[in-house]
């Protein structure tokens, strides 16, 4: 956004958009929209008080120049009441543009269009022009539903179609984007999924172990937090696969890990969920039960000469001043606290049964889970069963018998 004034002129805000990658090679670029629209300021008499711009891919949510630019014009009202865009369709994506601006009651200029849109312009420019803005969201609806198929094209012939995920760098080979391995950051990757397969480190500490050794985001240098991790971790392009708008396809790019080595994280990742433990040499009398008074971190133990344990604090919100606890201590305080707990007969009687029903609960779910899986197989090998006696009357092709009972048989 660029501040241009002029003294004595009428005050206008120029808007300029490119929505793809192909709309920069066919020459509607922001500096081309630019240049044009000072030119038609300077050459009218206009003053540019404000510049906005809005670079996008396609359909997505929010223009941020746009937006900035409606606040602007709702701001200085008294003083500002021109746009000078290149032409109805950098101006409008959709309906809901057309009625935001229509409420501001602007003198709107379409420089190549050599047309001015304002509360005097007549009923057939208006109409004209609403004509206009709805070929103009065609145009977008249009560009992205071409946007979409090529995506799903290239994900179907294996080639990975968006922005490359972390440990990867988008290449363009003979015309062709793909992905490759990055050489910094792909060991580092691996890196990442071998201490997680260990099963000895927890999110927040593998974390903090692979950022030390120098694991970031490539563009801003940043460390990746937790949540990224957790992502990358559940990611099958590691391995060689991919999922691209719900469906799961096989990449063609080179993986990072092996599918033995991510199936073992995500086996490891299941266990944490579900027990939010982890296999450890030592298992501790008040593990995951107590926590520090003073910043209210978890406490966990370490064991001394081979027969003193003791507890402290783990400082994961900074330094902790907070000293040592011996277990005995720990022991003697919680004994103190339930020597008075007393509990009636029938209230351990009412927890038995409890238990019991949860357990029942549990075992019947894990039954019905097992009976759809199971009938679900038996589903798929049906249409296998089938889809063969079809191959062998001629009804289908071999190729798309093997093409089919392959993805089936993978389901």
């Amino acid at each position: 956004m660029t501040n241009m004034t002029t003294e004595g002129a009428r005050h206008a805000v120029v808007y300029a958009r490119v929505s793809s990658r192909q709309q920069e090679e066919e020459g509607f670029s922001i500096p081309a929209q630019l240049k044009l629209l000072r030119d038609y300021a300077s050459q009218s008499g206009l003053a540019v008080k404000q510049e906005f711009v809005d670079v996008e891919t396609a359909k997505m949510t929010g223009r941020p120049g746009f937006a900035e630019m409606v606040e602007f014009l709702t701001d200085h009202a008294d003083r500002c009441r021109i746009i000078l865009v290149e032409k109805t369709d950098r101006l409008y994506r959709n309906l809901r543009d057309y009625v935001t601006l229509d409420e501001l009651d602007l003198e709107i200029r379409f420089v190549k269009e050599n047309f001015v849109l304002s509360a005097d312009s007549r009923s057939t420019e208006k109409f004209m022009h609403g004509i206009k803005v709805l070929m103009a969201k065609n145009y977008i609806d249009n560009l992205s539903e071409e946007t979409s198929k090529g995506m799903r094209e290239k994900a179907e012939q294996g080639t990975w179609p968006s922005r490359a995920p972390l440990g990867y760098l988008n290449v363009d080979t003979k015309g062709k984007r793909h992905i490759v391995l990055d050489p910094e950051i792909a060991p580092l990757i691996c890196r990442l999924f071998e201490l997680y397969a260990t099963g000895d480190y927890s999110l927040l500490e593998v974390t903090r172990q692979i950022n030390e050794e120098g694991l970031c985001h490539q563009r801003s240098g940043r460390p990746v937090i937790r949540s990224a991790i957790h992502k990358s971790l559940r990611n099958p392009i590691y391995y060689g696969d991919f999922v691209w708008d719900g469906k799961h396809y096989s990449g063609t790019h080179d993986p990072i890990v092996s599918k033995e080595l991510w199936d073992k994280v995500q086996q490891v990742l299941h266990t944490r969920g579900n027990r939010r433990t982890r296999h450890q040499k030592h298992w501790w009398a008040f593990q995951g039960l107590v926590s520090c008074a003073h910043c209210g971190c978890a406490l966990v133990a370490e064991e001394k000469k081979g027969k003193y344990v003791y507890y402290h604090c783990t400082g994961n919100r900074g330094k902790c001043g907070e000293p040592w606890v011996r277990e005995e201590e720990l022991s003697r305080q919680f004994g103190e606290v339930l020597r008075d707990l007393h509990f009636e007969p029938e209230i351990l009687e009412w927890v038995r049964d409890t238990l019991r029903a949860s357990h029942a609960d549990e075992k019947e779910f894990h039954d019905k889970v097992v009976a759809d899986l199971q009938k679900q197989y038996q589903k798929l090998q049906d249409r296998i069963d089938a889809m063969y006696v079809d191959k062998l009357d001629g009804s289908i092709s071999g190729a798309y018998f093997e093409e089919k009972s392959a993805e089936w048989r993978k389901e």
